[in-house]
């Protein structure tokens, strides 16, 4: 037979180009197919991780929601603790502290409360002692007795027996002085103790509420005049120190407690043994409460915020030293630690403070509101764990997930190399044609 070479020639090219089109189309949905399995598990991934950073942000508010609930409690030995163990403590009454206070007898508390003591209610109508409101250790209740020794601790004796005035003009009438600069003796406390048979000698602590803001205005216009930078830094740092707080209060609480940002650490955790801020673990009595300033702050706000600030609290020492980061403005623990700004610790055996805050009573209508507290606890624990065990999945899941996209990954690019090495081939092969 005569075969025709310039047909058989074309044939054979049409077989191959024929051949060479569909290996093309092979490559490109294999490509395809490869490219929308890495997109998948791509977003996948992406699913993994948003669950888990909202699974983590409602933890992060379920831990938030069981610190305010121990210091509700007042557990802060235990979370486990029996209420009816409260029952047994010695409660000190306002009684006892009184009596704390008259120990100190040459001191301006002890004089002050001797001549109510004396004069009874009617103490309280003299223009010597009508803006004055206490001494700092009856202003507050701690149910807690070891934190009770270490707030005490903590303030001193000086501030727990520091007296408490409303206003300025409260502050000028404790004591007077004469045409030469001269503290006069027969007016205010000085002659409130002469006239028993005391002598009130040294410095003594007044705290004026009213002037906690402007004291901080002042220094802000003294700020001002001052050219020297270090100066003006010292000045402001002061005048920081004496602020009300500004911000918001825990919803539906009738302390009125301080809605503080609880600490974090870098990886966003709460640190291990915090327990609250001590501001916010003083009892205030009803009675307290109801007052405000002229710009409208009360007592926590004023009072314990300027003497206790963001202090924090912590089970151990070792738990307070592990969250050192995340402490600026001091910590204490219930093992008697106590770190009193950021850099300065206090070290040494504890001292005991023989003025301290008295103590509240658990009533009926306490003792309900505490097991329903108690049972709300309990509820946000359990939502805790099971929230823990999501994270556990999801991560093994994001986990899972990874592993399969560098497996595809690999593929992929194994299959580009492969892709690569053939069109090189084709190009080849149709350039010898």
């Amino acid at each position: 037979m005569q075969v025709d070479l310039n047909e058989t020639s074309f044939n054979s090219r049409e077989e191959m180009q024929n051949g060479g089109f569909s290996e093309v189309k092979s490559i490109m949905e294999s490509s395809e197919k490869l490219q929308d399995d890495l997109r998948m598990l791509g977003m996948k991934i992406k699913q993994h991780e948003d669950s888990i950073k909202l699974l983590k942000t409602q933890k992060n508010k379920l831990d938030d929601n069981i610190l305010d609930m121990q210091v509700l409690l007042g557990k802060y030995h235990s979370s486990s603790s029996p209420i009816e163990n409260k029952d047994q403590f010695h409660l000190q009454s306002e009684h006892e502290i009184t009596e704390q206070i008259l120990r100190h007898e040459k001191s301006a508390a002890g004089i002050l409360y001797q001549l109510k003591t004396h004069h009874g209610p009617q103490a309280s109508h003299l223009s010597l002692t009508k803006d004055v409101m206490g001494a700092v250790a009856t202003l507050g209740k701690v149910d807690d007795e070891n934190l009770n020794r270490l707030f005490s601790e903590y303030l001193g004796v000086q501030t727990m027996l520091a007296i408490v005035c409303k206003t300025f003009e409260g502050v000028k009438a404790l004591e007077t002085f004469n045409k030469d600069g001269c503290i006069d003796k027969t007016s205010g406390l000085h002659g409130i103790a002469a006239s028993i048979g005391r002598s009130l000698d040294g410095r003594f602590i007044v705290i004026c509420l009213e002037s906690l803001r402007s004291r901080l205005l002042y220094l802000f216009l003294i700020k001002i005049l001052f050219i020297d930078d270090i100066l003006n830094r010292v000045f402001y740092s002061f005048a920081a120190s004496c602020r009300p707080y500004a911000g918001d209060f825990v919803a539906d609480d009738p302390q009125r407690r301080l809605d503080l940002l609880k600490p974090r650490l870098p990886n966003g955790e709460c640190p291990a043994g915090f327990l609250g801020f001590a501001v916010n673990m003083i009892h205030v009595d009803s009675s307290n409460l109801s007052f405000v300033t002229a710009s409208g702050e009360g007592l926590r706000e004023t009072l314990f915020y300027n003497m206790f600030s963001c202090l924090q609290v912590y089970r151990t020492r070792a738990e307070m030293v592990l969250a050192l980061p995340c402490i600026s403005e001091g910590a204490v623990s219930l093992d008697g630690g106590i770190i009193r700004s950021n850099g300065v610790f206090s070290l040494g055996t504890r001292e005991e403070v023989d003025v301290r805050f008295p103590k509240t009573s658990i009533m009926s209508e306490e003792l309900q509101s505490y097991n329903e507290t108690e049972k709300r606890m309990k509820e946000t624990r359990w939502q805790k764990e099971k929230l823990d065990e999501d994270i556990k999945r999801e991560l093994a899941l994001l986990n899972h997930a990874k592993f399969n996209f560098e497996i595809k990954k690999q593929d992929f690019v194994k299959f580009l190399a492969q892709s690569s090495s053939y069109a090189t081939q084709h190009q080849f092969q149709a350039a010898r044609r």
